[in-house]
């Protein structure tokens, strides 16, 4: 059975068993879905709401985690980096302790409460959680608890909450296109952003097969979309083409060998590779991508993988590919062996 890490009312285990009373609890426990809005008036729905205010609030991320990649290129492409203070997490997380802090080359100490640990982070924001403990999470440092942890969400936060102090200009989530936007992240976030780990995770040859499959066929309808057009909606840069954009840049040096993600490699897509580049090439983005953080993560010990599993790729068969005679001198070679 699965082992996984999580506080269960409050306390930590780095080494639980995932049974069904356990997925239970995680399942039905704490959510952590605050908004942080213009003017602290209700969120989306009704949800309950802070207001925004330069200096308050902090944002936990690892740069290895795709999730967290998506507020960390937030926080720079709408200039809030003076606004929304930040704590990087090692990508190193394998053992019982899980996500650390530190003073290090790929890590910065906890700069909004002092702990060495991000479960005690958690602990001290609800002492009696029952929760994965993930990156992104935004905290309020004025009232000393967790804001929100979905990257959709505090995305969506980062985009228009903070317009006051940062770039109004840059709207990732205009209102004309919203609905088109919603439409393409029903696609694209469980079946290719979620889709690489429903493989990874996979816990049985069949949800691996069926995750793999959806995961390229999604794969293929984006890259006849992109070969049409630059971006996911057109000529205009939006939230879904940030979605994808954190997975992309992962495939080859994590999903496609780590996580058996392997039918094809990203480079196989021309469409979506150009798609991958052009992102990374606009001003401030490749600085928030950092692949020795991607693949220190993802080939750390992450304990959670099924080794029966057979990958699916490569899709590519050297015995078709390889019709042409060989050269003179290797027919020899073979010859003498």
């Amino acid at each position: 059975m699965a082992r996984i890490k999580a506080l269960i009312n409050g306390q930590w285990y780095g080494d639980l068993e995932e049974t069904p009373a356990v997925r239970r609890a995680l399942a039905t426990g704490d959510r952590f879905r605050t908004r942080v809005t213009a003017d602290g008036g209700p969120g989306p729905n009704g949800a309950s709401a802070l207001p925004a205010e330069p200096g308050r609030y902090h944002l936990y991320v690892s740069y290895a985690c795709p999730w967290a990649h998506r507020t960390i290129l937030y926080r720079r492409l709408k200039g809030l980096e003076d606004v929304i203070s930040l704590s990087v997490l090692h990508p190193r997380m394998g053992d019982e302790a899980g996500w650390r802090f530190g003073d290090t080359a790929m890590s910065t100490p906890d700069h909004a409460n002092g702990c060495r640990y991000l479960h005690e982070v958690y602990q001290r924001g609800k002492p009696d959680a029952t929760t994965r403990v993930t990156v992104p999470m935004l905290w309020d440092k004025h009232e000393g608890r967790i804001v929100n942890r979905e990257s959709g969400d505090i995305m969506r936060m980062l985009n228009s909450a903070f317009d006051r102090w940062g770039d109004a200009d840059v709207d990732f989530y205009p209102p004309g296109l919203r609905p088109a936007i919603d439409k393409l992240n029903a696609l694209i976030l469980p079946r290719v952003c979620a889709g690489v780990y429903r493989a990874g995770f996979a816990r049985s040859q069949a949800d691996y097969d069926r995750a793999v499959h959806e995961l390229f066929e999604t794969l293929d309808e984006l890259e006849r979309r992109l070969g049409r057009q630059p971006y996911l909606l057109g000529e205009h840069i939006t939230e879904s083409d940030w979605h994808l954009f954190c997975t992309l840049v992962r495939f080859d040096a994590a999903y496609h060998g780590a996580l058996r993600c392997n039918r094809y490699r990203l480079t196989d897509y021309p469409a979506l590779a150009a798609f991958t580049r052009r992102l990374y090439r606009l001003p401030g983005v490749a600085e928030t991508v950092k692949f020795d953080h991607i693949k220190a993560h993802y080939y750390d010990d992450l304990g959670e993988l099924e080794p029966t599993i057979v990958p699916a790729g490569p899709a590519r068969d050297f015995r078709s590919e390889c019709t042409a005679k060989p050269p003179p001198e290797f027919s020899r070679i073979e010859a003498e062996h």
